[in-house]
């Protein structure tokens, strides 16, 4: 009884609405207009993109941000960068090249050409304000010597040009991988700065026989300054301008270069190659909405309305994005999808409403037609609008981690809100006007008064087609012209006697149990998508880099730093082992290794506090090869007593060409160890800041808002038109999202924040089309279930099938766009469409004809109302007999 108060409630509300939209159809049409012209001018004026990526694509709350900034609190990161090696993660600035030597050749015969562009770029001059600075004025200093800090495989490279030179076999240089020692003493780490290695058989030094590649990065200092983040911008552009010369002056070599602004340009690169397809999108979806919304008759027919409707939804979208750049937000590519999803909602409420004005009847004035496809409906649109808004809302709760996935949630429910409210205002004013041409018997595309019956029977075939009103093919069987349309035409004599037929419902459940295989076998293949490459332009500089990267240097996982933050007993022969337990089956970098070797190759003792500081400080750190320790350690001073409170090393482990993975599951198993363990550490890389339980935080948000779409339709389950339009609305929902889920797995789209953002819209653009078509089958009063889902298919398979075609048509041109985040984008919604569809079309009116609910007690009902108006005419038969006779 509540539910039908409630629905009758909203009906009567809506029908007012479309009254008063309908009387007041100029005011509806003008305030969107005016909204869209002063938003339109501030995203004009306010748009500026956001080039913090980190802020974007990474966990806003993570243990390694915490562990970063107690790891900068003791230890400089700007001095450690050169030591903390990450693939595209390293912070601040920082110019980065990968030479390749041909195939079958070795990088290590071509030192002197390397040197030479060394030299190059340490060479290099950047302009600012009258002031020409090189490498040497930018660089990050060491601490003993104030020199710039280079690569180790400089020193090699030397060593090895040097021993060309002497044409000496004898004085030949010995480069050993990972670990070389170099001429100065030191064994220094060459793990990510040789790559494509072939070592000499049977070597116990693990001598090099030849390389493919040497990386070499220059970082720069970062003082925190806006003038020196602007020269250290401008070195980067220029050192990647010259390693292109260097590139056409050196063709044996191949060079990749990268610097810190790569990453972003190349993610907004995308935004700069997507504008034309978009616009290419547009026009397809104007073209096919125009299209399915027009018939031969030229009366009924509503060409402009579709076209009408899909810039409805495109002056809400520029209304909504000047609303954001107004509070001050910040472009970034991943809003490309709002168009699409904004498009996918906004066009189904103006397909609805033009198949409710053909379902109204025609000899009503137009401004109750138009009250009577609000009433029809508006409420169901509204509640699928309520749902997205839902959906998103929690996707821009606290509780998302993705400041990416945040700002687009944000921005997709104000772009609801004003799908919402432009549909019933401007596109209902538009409604309005194409029904009065209607009622005044005006041509639906000329504009012009559609002649007699008589008048054009007189002239030309072409005359007469363009001008027909359908009055040749209405007879008195037929009370609704609009069965015409061409889809409602297909459905009705064609498609829903085909679908229903008993002989293809078997095949139909092979082909769910098909496609409920697959979905489930990828749904147990989930990647998640923390490599950062996937949201970049595909042909991108940084893309290539990454690649190479990839393929040659990926033997070791990026430099662990593993720093030990209170005091401990290092000359304790326990805490020895305990180091040595924790940095087991990795390659170390380490002071404290090196200190006991150096103890044990002296055959020294130091096997107490005083003893062990006293020869740290006093003999181990004052050699060259080991003085660079000194910045690993820090000492506190307590009267004449020296204390070591805090130190770091390094560790790396080995690793395949899938580096990231096998680096999060590196983190996972040392950080546990820092609870359990007497040692108290911590251990920390910039990488971990963008993959730190990534895979939790980015799929929290689709979770959320499943959670926050299925808590809704229970609690509405009294409350709607039927508790069993919701339960079979969850069971189809349900199967599409894990449908796409599944698919989109097998088709190689990781679980990022796009792919994420397109499973929350799956949700909602499943209940949107599964919602009318369903409750319209659970309310239906026919005999069987088969005509139900008839009528069903009838009276909402046209708006669904417009929609969902506009929708996949206007995909295509993402197809065009070279860039990974466009084809994640592409994939997801292209499988949202096409399940969607298939529930709609196949599914759906297979499974409805099988399961509840029943139709007996509507054909009980209609049995007892025959018999008793048989009766009632019965009486009335004996009461006049003479009316018998006289019939």
């Amino acid at each position: 009884m509540l539910r039908q108060v409630i629905h009758r409630g909203l009906q009567s509300f809506f029908y007012k609405l479309g009254l008063f939209v309908s009387r007041h159809p100029v005011f509806f049409l003008t305030v969107p207009a005016v909204l869209t012209i002063i938003f339109g001018f501030s995203l004009l004026n306010r748009f500026q993109p956001d080039t913090d990526l980190e802020r974007l694509v990474a966990p806003s709350h993570s243990l390694a941000k915490i562990e970063r900034s107690l790891a900068s609190s003791l230890f400089s990161l700007d001095q450690s960068k050169s030591q903390l090696y990450s693939d595209l993660h390293t912070p601040g600035r920082y110019g980065r090249v990968i030479l390749l030597s041909k195939p079958g050749g070795n990088i290590l015969h071509q030192a002197d050409v390397i040197l030479q562009i060394h030299r190059a770029v340490l060479e290099m001059k950047v302009n600012y304000k009258g002031y020409n600075y090189t490498f040497s004025h930018l660089c990050v200093l060491r601490n003993q010597d104030k020199k710039c800090v280079l690569d180790d495989i400089i020193s090699v490279l030397e060593d090895l040009r040097q021993a060309a030179l002497s044409n000496k076999t004898t004085a030949r240089v010995q480069v050993s991988y990972p670990n070389t020692k170099l001429k100065d003493g030191r064994s220094s780490f060459i793990g990510h700065q040789l790559g494509g290695v072939m070592e000499v058989p049977n070597s116990k030094d693990q001598r090099v026989k030849s390389a493919r590649a040497i990386q070499i990065t220059y970082y720069l200092q970062t003082y925190g300054s806006v003038t020196q983040d602007l020269i250290g911008e401008k070195w980067e552009s220029e050192f990647c301008k010259l390693m292109h010369k260097m590139q056409l002056d050196h063709q044996d070599l191949q060079l990749y270069s990268l610097a810190s602004f790569s990453l972003w340009k190349d993610f907004h690169q995308t935004s700069l190659l997507a504008r034309g397809k978009i616009l290419v999108s547009l026009m397809l979806i104007l073209l096919t909405a125009t299209l399915s919304s027009s018939m031969k008759d030229c009366l009924r027919s509503k060409p402009f309305l579709g076209l009408l409707g899909v810039l409805t939804i495109c002056i809400s979208s520029v209304t909504a994005a000047g609303i954001f750049f107004i509070t001050d937000g910040k472009y970034n590519s991943t809003l490309l999808g709002i168009p699409f999803f904004a498009m996918g909602h906004g066009t189904k409420g103006v397909f609805e409403l033009l198949s409710g004005w053909r379902r109204t009847r025609e000899n009503l004035p137009f401004k109750d037609r138009v009250a009577d496809a609000y009433s029809d409906v508006m409420v169901s649109y509204t509640m699928t609008s309520s749902l997205y808004f839902i959906a998103f809302g929690m996707g821009a709760s606290p509780f998302t981690n993705i400041e990416a996935v945040k700002v687009f949630c944000q921005n997709m429910c104000v772009s609801i809100l004003l799908n919402y409210f432009y549909i019933f205002s401007f596109f209902g004013s538009c409604l309005v006007f194409a029904g009065q041409l209607e009622q005044n018997r005006y041509h639906s595309i000329f504009c012009c008064k559609i002649p007699s019956a008589e008048y054009l029977d007189r002239k030309p075939v072409w005359f007469q087609t363009m001008m027909n009103d359908g009055h040749r093919h209405t007879s008195h069987h037929e009370t609704n012209p609009y069965q015409h349309h061409f889809i409602q035409h297909f459905l009705r004599e064609h498609y829903n006697e085909w679908i229903t037929n008993i002989y293809v419902k078997p095949f139909v459940v092979i082909l769910y149990l098909i496609y409920a295989s697959f979905s489930f076998m990828g749904c147990l293949q989930i990647n998640d998508g923390a490599n950062i490459i996937n949201l970049l332009a595909s042909e991108s500089p940084s893309v290539s880099y990454a690649l190479i990267q990839q393929k040659y240097f990926s033997n070791y996982s990026p430099v662990i730093g593993f720093y030990i933050y209170e005091p401990l007993e290092y000359w304790n022969g326990t805490v020895q082992e305990d180091l040595k337990t924790l940095s087991q089956g990795f390659n170390t970098v380490s002071w404290i290794e090196q200190y006991y070797q150096y103890l044990r190759a002296g055959n020294i003792s130091a096997t107490n506090k005083s003893d062990f500081i006293s020869i740290l400080q006093g003999s181990f750190l004052k050699k060259p090869e080991f003085q660079h320790f000194k910045n690993d350690i820090i000492f506190s001073k307590a009267g004449d007593e020296n204390n070591i409170i805090a130190s770091r090393l390094y560790l790396v482990a080995r690793t395949s060409e899938n580096t990231q993975r096998e680096a999060v599951e590196l983190l996972e198993r040392l950080r546990p160890l820092s609870l359990i363990q007497s040692i108290k550490f911590i251990v920390f890389n910039p990488t971990f800041v963008f993959m730190d339980h990534y895979g939790l935080s980015v799929t929290m948000p689709v979770l959320i808002s499943g959670f926050g779409i299925l808590l809704v339709l229970i609690l509405t389950f009294f409350l709607v038109i039927h508790p069993l339009g919701n339960f079979w609305l969850i069971l189809s929902v349900t199967s599409i999202e894990l449908g796409v889920l599944g698919l989109m797995t097998l088709w190689n789209v990781d679980m990022d924040c796009i792919s994420i953002l397109c499973l929350i819209y799956t949700l909602n653009f499943a209940i949107d089309h599964c919602a009318p078509l369903l409750y319209t089958f659970v309310l239906a009063t026919e005999h069987t279930r088969t005509q139900c889902i008839k009528n069903s298919l009838q009276e909402h398979g046209t708006a669904i099938l417009q929609n969902v075609s506009s929708f996949l048509i206007g995909l295509v041109p993402l197809l065009f766009v070279p860039s990974n985040l466009t084809f994640t984008l592409f994939k997801c919604l292209l499988l949202a469409g096409s399940c969607t569809l298939l529930h709609c079309f196949v599914i759906l009116p297979v499974f409805l004809t099988f399961f509840p609910p029943s139709k007996k007690h509507h054909k009980k009902k209609k049995r007892a109302k025959r018999k008793e108006r048989e009766e009632i005419e019965c009486i009335e038969i004996q009461e006049n007999p003479d009316h018998v006779t006289a019939v």
